[in-house]
């Protein structure tokens, strides 16, 4: 599932520099997260970088967008065509992701 920001957000910021897919973007009053690109750090860290830094705690998983460990790495790769070390983190099987803890 996509990680989604709540009303909690104190729209600082910290959450977007830590995003390996650019996923995440200024919304108005709140940062929001791309559905689309978010793969929940799957590939890159052990858990979302984005929930890491936030102080406010706000980057959850969102439920509406309930996908498997197998779509997010799959959609990594996608979105990062040119990054070997992911391509072969991922065909291995050895790569770092939150179903994993």
């Amino acid at each position: 599932m996509a990680t989604y920001i709540t009303e909690e957000c104190i729209n600082c910021g910290a959450c977007v520099p830590e995003c390996p897919n650019e996923a995440i973007a200024e919304g108005g009053d709140v940062f929001v997260i791309d559905p689309e690109r978010c793969t929940e750090c799957v590939g890159f860290h052990e858990k979302e970088a984005c929930q890491g830094v936030c102080p406010a705690e706000c980057c959850l998983p969102d439920p509406r967008h309930a996908e498997s460990e197998a779509a997010l790495a799959a959609r990594a790769v996608a979105l990062h065509p040119d990054d070997a070390d992911l391509q072969a983190r991922v065909s291995s099987g050895e790569f770092p992701s939150r179903f994993r803890n």
